[in-house]
């Protein structure tokens, strides 16, 4: 007979963390979910609409700063393993509203770590070493590159530019201090600009999308020319599974789309796709909607990954391109 495991995975209603739900549950039998989600702006229950009735799939709705509610979890459901996608993540919000990035990355991740560390103290021997507590963390801590520079890999400097950035970096930080100072089975995976399902309408793929549809303006910082590299969102969460079951406690692994478009580019896309997929009428075309418009304040040049690490280490590679991945449903 199977015995099932508690996998649990913080922030799982938003964007990648409802696709890891979905994805996890798909690929292993035997394991539940028990999810917790704050449900602020970006975290959706449409995201698991399907998941409503499954009993694999056990949602909690709470904050990963609450040290009471992560403690009954933990006791409760007795995790095998911890995925933290919990985070605030977006940049524009990070400038104007420091103060709830801050409070979630740092503090947040900070009292997340306080409870799972007392939870690993109390497991036998055997359960301490399996057990594995994943940081899902961003290419944006390691600052920005100007085209000819070489990709960012795991011992690039930290170099974090907005106060998103910063407070990711933070809590990289504090994760490493943990396992480093008391021996927590840690592992931090450091991704490239996610797309795909249930992406928060902020973020540039969607926004340009709705903006399109709509006939509004499609607003582009700057130039257009700032550089980021793509990841489909189920090649990241499969590359998050491999990491989890064949990682190194201690070790970053940087995830990347091979993928590097400027955001000029990822916007003509959408416009060529929706030009033949649902044409405007009259001589208009979904280009002819594109604006520029000022830049934000410390806006990075450029994003790009090295992920030979986790290709070498791991055996992971992305199933998908930037030119296959964007027209998925």
């Amino acid at each position: 007979m199977n015995i099932k495991r508690a996998v649990m995975v913080t922030g799982g209603a938003g964007f990648i963390g409802s696709n890891f739900i979905h994805t996890y549950l798909e690929e292993n039998s035997n394991d539940i979910i028990v999810n917790l989600d704050k449900l602020t702006y970006a975290g959706n229950p449409e995201n698991l609409y399907h998941l409503i009735n499954n009993p694999r799939h056990v949602f909690v709705k709470g904050d990963i700063g609450d040290r009471g509610t992560v403690s009954q979890i933990l006791r409760e459901h007795r995790p095998w393993a911890i995925i933290n996608f919990a985070a605030e993540s977006h940049v524009d919000r990070s400038i104007s509203a420091p103060d709830d990035f801050i409070h979630t990355n740092m503090v947040g991740t900070f009292n997340l770590l306080q409870q799972v560390r007392a939870y690993w103290e109390k497991l036998s021997s055997g359960e301490q070493s399996n057990f594995r507590f994943l940081h899902v963390s961003t290419d944006e801590v390691y600052g920005s590159l100007e085209y000819d520079d070489p990709a960012f890999s795991e011992t690039t400097a930290y170099s974090p530019n907005s106060p998103y950035s910063a407070s990711k970096a933070a809590s990289d930080h504090i994760v490493r201090a943990y396992h480093h100072t008391y021996g927590l089975p840690t592992l931090t995976t450091n991704c490239s600009n996610n797309y795909g399902p249930y992406q928060f309408p902020e973020k540039l793929i969607p926004m340009v999308i709705h903006n399109a549809l709509n006939g509004r303006p499609i607003p582009v910082y700057g130039d257009g020319a700032n550089i980021r590299d793509w990841l489909y969102v189920v090649d990241h969460c499969k590359a998050i599974i491999q990491a989890l079951q064949k990682g190194i406690p201690g070790e970053v692994y940087n995830i990347g789309g091979n993928s590097e478009k400027t955001n000029l580019e990822v916007v003509n896309t959408i416009c060529t796709i929706l030009d033949g997929i649902r044409p405007l009428t009259g001589n208009m075309h979904y280009h002819d909607l594109i604006k520029f418009v000022k830049d934000r304040p410390g806006h990075d040049r450029r994003y790009a990954i090295d992920a030979s690490k986790i290709r070498k280490v791991i055996g992971w590679m992305p199933e998908e391109t930037f030119e296959s991945g964007i027209q998925k449903p």
